[in-house]
């Protein structure tokens, strides 16, 4: 019942403040990679959601007199233990419909101690996308991936760790964790990530500056110099990869905002972001 009137207190929430997404389930039948969650999803103040195990995806549809036929898979943050589904999602969602941006917000399962559960559901959110693209109003050629924190972590995931099915084209990157080097990255991303003793070779697999090739897809990654949660020489090693391997790039640095701002308008820079953003999606042609 908790968890029916929370549901309730959200899509009314939503509506009351804009369009009302369809929910779509990720999965049918058995899912893959399994989290081993068996306890009901936790939820606390600003829409945050925990232990979740039943993925599914939010999908905000472009006014049709506005679309431009671009898609943004979204993927809150939260440490890879719970989602910031408000702040880093269904806000970031709203607004981007708004501007004729499809947006497709992903509650993902936890891994809890499974390193592959995220990143499947990630990629089965990519595939149900460019299958339903006619449907929806999406050019197959134009969808993308942006997560914050963690999630931006999971977004940078699925633009190195891609197959030729699941491939964003392109990434947007709100302060991410980007490496499991444990000398700067996201202590509880890793460990909820990777469990408190990874080997050599997972934190590497998952340093994901590391994985970079010219084939990932072009990022905008945006950070405040003063974020002591997530350092930002996460970002820039991603960027300086991306560079090395002649993808195009571009890194902007807040000089303050600490961290998890995502759609909080009271962040100093945030018409400031938002700008920059769609400039940058306009520059590479994603949008006119």
């Amino acid at each position: 019942m908790k968890k029916l009137y929370f549901l309730f207190l959200l899509l009314t929430g939503i509506a009351a403040h804009g369009q009302s997404p369809k929910e779509l389930r990720l999965w049918t039948g058995q899912m893959p990679n399994s989290n081993g969650i068996k306890t009901s999803e936790t939820y606390a103040d600003g829409g945050r959601v925990g232990n979740v195990s039943d993925p599914s995806i939010y999908l905000y549809e472009a006014d049709k007199e506005k679309n431009t036929g671009a898609a943004v898979l979204i993927c809150p943050g939260g440490g890879y233990a719970r989602l910031s589904m408000d702040n880093e999602g269904h806000k970031f969602a709203r607004w981007l419909a708004s501007h004729g941006i499809n947006a497709i917000v992903l509650k993902y399962r936890m891994p809890n101690g499974n390193h592959e559960v995220p990143l499947s559901d990630a990629k089965q959110a990519i595939r149900i996308i460019r299958s339903s693209a006619a449907e929806w109003g999406i050019n197959p050629g134009k969808i993308g991936v942006a997560g914050f924190s963690a999630g931006g972590h999971l977004a940078s995931t699925l633009s190195t760790h891609f197959d030729a099915e699941t491939r964003p084209d392109f990434s947007i990157l709100f302060y991410p964790v980007i490496t499991m080097d444990e000398t700067f990255t996201h202590g509880g991303s890793r460990s909820n990530l990777l469990g408190k003793t990874p080997t050599k070779e997972m934190e590497i697999l998952y340093s994901n500056d590391k994985q970079v090739s010219s084939h990932t897809p072009s990022s905008i990654l945006l950070h405040s110099d003063d974020d002591n949660a997530v350092p930002v020489r996460n970002s820039i090693d991603y960027y300086t990869a991306l560079k090395n391997n002649g993808v195009n790039a571009s890194l902007y640095i807040f000089p303050v905002g600490g961290h998890g701002w995502g759609f909080n308008e009271n962040f100093r820079y945030h018409e400031e972001w938002k700008n920059l953003l769609l400039k940058w999606m306009q520059d590479n042609q994603i949008i006119p």
